[in-house]
């Protein structure tokens, strides 16, 4: 604020102070803070304005004749005065700033709505992304964040903090229910490993995943970005992935696997299909195989994570080979059998 601006605010203050006592003074000065805020003053400005009407108040009435109890009367007065005006002040300066947060959000919100459907206007939307600093012509990358632990706070928070790390313009950050979402410039490196940082430090370890897309260029580039991002984590949620940040890229194979729906389920049929006639079914084989390729084929490794014995893994696997004639420490038959549990698990076999 300019000096001048700065007294024009103290003034304002003071004629709040000078208000008799009542609602109309509380009243004024909510209405004063609202007024400061939408006007950008800074609340340390405000309470710093508020503060400098009280000198003035005090300075400008004639001396308190008589002992220094009517002086230490007259000043808690004052005092009382001031505190009733500064929360009211404070108040009024609340509640608008969190009107235009509010504002800022839902604009934001509908903003990136339109950006990932590409629904709006072509010129309509590149005129809005400029106050975002998006350029709808440029590559962008979209990270899909999915947690129980999502709120309007955390979105602002990790914005600001990827803004404060690659600069404005750079990310975008908000809300999509149920998922935060964050576009960032296609060439920057670094992102899914500050957001995970960020969202450790806000929401702690686990209980989160990110689903990062590829980097597209122009506006359906961006759409098809964030159905990557959503897709490697709903991916993740069919196959038990827990890995915190998922790349498409990485996870490529699989809508090759899912796109022939038919070929997928025959081979899931002809392979594993012979264990449902295995005491206690399917699942106990389908989840050993899954450990065992999850550990490189390393059998102590899948013991421990199964809480088996070595011994109980080597016999359940050749009890698989037994009932289906395939075997993973067969070199032809382990990409089979691991096509096949991944297959069951994208399929939810058996039910």
């Amino acid at each position: 604020m300019s000096a001048s601006e700065q007294d024009r605010l103290a003034e304002e203050c003071a004629r709040i102070l000078r208000t008799e006592p009542g609602g109309a003074r509380s009243r004024a000065a909510g209405q004063l803070g609202a007024h400061a805020a939408d006007s950008g003053v800074a609340l340390r400005d405000l309470a710093g304005a508020m503060l400098t009407a009280c000198s003035m108040v005090w300075t400008e009435a004639e001396p308190t004749a008589g002992t220094a109890a009517a002086t230490y009367a007259r000043a808690a007065e004052l005092l009382t005065v001031l505190r009733t005006a500064l929360d009211a002040a404070i108040a009024g300066h609340d509640r608008s700033a969190h009107a235009e947060l509010v504002r800022n959000d839902a604009d934001r919100a509908a903003f990136v709505n339109d950006l990932l459907t590409g629904r709006a206007d072509p010129g309509v939307l590149a005129q809005r992304a400029n106050r975002y600093g998006i350029r709808l012509a440029a590559s962008h990358t979209v990270l899909v964040v999915r947690s129980a632990g999502l709120t309007a706070d955390v979105a602002h928070r990790v914005d600001g903090a990827l803004a404060a790390r690659y600069g404005d313009g750079n990310t975008l950050t908000t809300l999509r229910h149920p998922d935060l979402v964050c576009i960032s410039a296609g060439g920057l490196r670094g992102v899914p490993a500050e957001l995970a940082h960020l969202l450790v430090r806000l929401l702690g370890a686990g209980g989160w995943q990110i689903g990062v897309g590829r980097t597209h260029t122009g506006v359906q580039g961006l759409a098809t970005s964030l159905d990557e991002a959503r897709n490697a984590l709903d991916l993740a949620a069919k196959l038990g992935f827990t890995a915190p940040v998922l790349n498409a890229a990485d996870l490529l194979v699989f809508p090759v696997l899912l796109r022939d729906r038919e070929a997928i389920t025959d081979l899931v049929t002809t392979v594993l299909g012979p264990l449902l006639d295995a005491r206690g079914g399917p699942q106990p084989y389908v989840d050993t195989l899954a450990v065992l390729f999850d550990n490189q084929g390393n059998y102590t490794a899948t013991a421990r994570h199964l809480h088996l014995s070595v011994r109980a893994v080597t016999y359940r696997l050749d009890r698989l080979q037994a009932l289906t004639g395939y075997h993973p420490g067969e070199p032809t038959q382990r990409f089979t059998l691991q096509a096949a549990v991944l297959g069951a698990r994208l399929l939810g076999w058996p039910g």
